[in-house]
């Protein structure tokens, strides 16, 4: 009987290996898989690569993954906001090494893994300093940039119902990266927030199938506020 259940986030990440390629969907703060991260911090794995849209928020899930030193280089689309202090001062400090992706590029590289592509041309970022080292074409009248795509060892993803196969839907903006990461991924975790029988999932309605799933782990429901996004502390001020 194929049942891809596990009792808790620690047990499903048990055998994060160093060096991993980690990704972590999500977009800002919605649909991160925050219990996870947490998990992944609490098993050590470190010198990690990290593929999100961002480099965390505040001092919580990727954030604090950041914060532990357990990463050793990030890929993504938006490093720097207000409350990413984390990404901001070991980048300064020359203890993180970036790859910048813009959003559009960063999601088809992950589609393009999870297909089966081996490269795609895009103008996106022609002539900039992301096209450095690229190779770059003529292609109906435009210069364009060869673009690879991003494998990974492990997928950490947020959903909304899924069942012992792997099968997942999703909850509205929750779903965003979390698909085509599931999809380019040797192992692929899923946090859920109900596990249900076999057949109760409308088959129109599942987003990602089990064959893209090999791990799944039901957690409570956090409360979050407007728009469906938990509250960011403020960061603490600086001593003078």
């Amino acid at each position: 009987m194929i049942d891809k259940i596990f009792p808790t986030p620690a047990a499903a990440l048990a055998d994060v290996a160093d060096g991993a390629t980690v990704m972590i969907g999500g977009f800002g703060t919605a649909g991160l898989p925050n219990e996870l991260t947490e998990a992944l911090i609490e098993q050590g794995a470190k010198d990690l690569t990290i593929v999100n849209n961002n480099a965390g928020n505040g001092d919580h899930g990727l954030a604090a993954l950041l914060a532990a030193g357990r990463v050793r280089k990030i890929i993504c689309s938006f490093p720097r906001q207000a409350d990413s202090w984390h990404f901001d001062r070991l980048y300064r400090a020359g203890k993180l090494e970036l790859e910048l992706v813009p959003q559009g590029n960063l999601a088809e590289r992950i589609r393009a893994a999870g297909a089966g592509i081996g490269g795609f041309f895009t103008a996106t970022g022609y002539g900039t300093e992301l096209a450095k080292g690229k190779e770059a074409r003529l292609i109906d009248g435009r210069w364009m940039v060869l673009e690879s795509p991003i494998h990974a060892d492990l997928a950490l993803i947020k959903a909304e119902r899924g069942d012992r196969w792997g099968n997942l839907t999703y909850r509205m903006t929750a779903r965003n990266f979390g698909p085509i990461m599931a999809m380019a991924a040797k192992v692929t975790v899923a946090s859920v927030h109900e596990v249900v029988e076999l057949g109760a999932l409308d088959p129109e309605a599942v987003v990602t199938p089990g064959v893209f799933v090999q791990r799944v782990v039901k957690v409570a429901r956090v409360k979050t506020g407007a728009g469906g996004f938990a509250a960011t502390p403020a960061k603490p001020a600086q001593a003078a």
